[in-house]
């Protein structure tokens, strides 16, 4: 397997799966893909493609200077959180590992962004933090998404992307199994090409 570091193109990258802007988790649990090709792209591989995800999604700020170490933080919380999307699909109870990983990241620091006053803009919400105390606020947002996207009442419409390679997870919208039209389109020729390919019978 090709393993890819870089942040995917903005024409190569797919759109958000369904559910991914409602539920910041989903869209966290997503931001390793596998593509076709044996290729996989990670938006969480490098600390500058890590800062920049949190920061398209309003969680660290452009300069925040992500080192390897809080990059690996935010992998590992991805994986955990992954594990227990997994269970809940599979109807079995979720890793020990991953519940002790997404409550401690929910008590590591507080959700919310505190108000700050500054002459130039005024009254404002941020976290402004050393480095390690933007990752834990990310973490502690990411974890307490999470939490609440597996005991709504969404959970039951939680899936995973019905055309391999795809690994991403989404909310089901009707009989769509899908994440993207790119998925649908390539589970929908793969199945074309098994019925003219598969050996007539007699």
């Amino acid at each position: 397997m090709r393993y890819v570091k870089e942040i995917l193109t903005a024409e190569s990258a797919p759109p958000p799966a369904p559910g991914a802007e409602q539920y910041p988790a989903l869209d966290f649990a997503n931001s390793a893909i596998a593509l076709p090709g044996g290729q996989f792209a990670d938006f969480l591989g490098t600390p500058e493609a890590a800062n920049q995800w949190l920061n398209d999604r309003g969680l660290a700020p452009a300069d925040a200077g992500l080192q390897e170490m809080c990059t690996a933080q935010l992998r590992t919380l991805r994986e955990q959180i992954r594990a227990l999307l997994a269970a809940r699909l599979n109807g079995c109870a979720p890793p020990a590992t991953a519940l002790a990983a997404v409550n401690e990241a929910l008590t590591k620091a507080p959700a919310a962004a505190l108000l700050h006053w500054d002459p130039a803009r005024g009254l404002h919400r941020a976290a402004s933090h050393p480095t390690t105390q933007i990752v834990e606020h990310a973490l502690a947002t990411l974890a307490a998404d999470a939490a609440t996207l597996l005991t709504a009442s969404d959970a039951t419409r939680l899936t995973a992307c019905g055309s391999p390679p795809c690994n991403r997870y989404l909310l089901r919208h009707g009989r769509r199994h899908w994440c993207s039209t790119r998925c649908g389109d390539r589970a929908r020729a793969a199945r074309a090409y098994a019925r003219r390919t598969q050996p007539k019978t007699t």
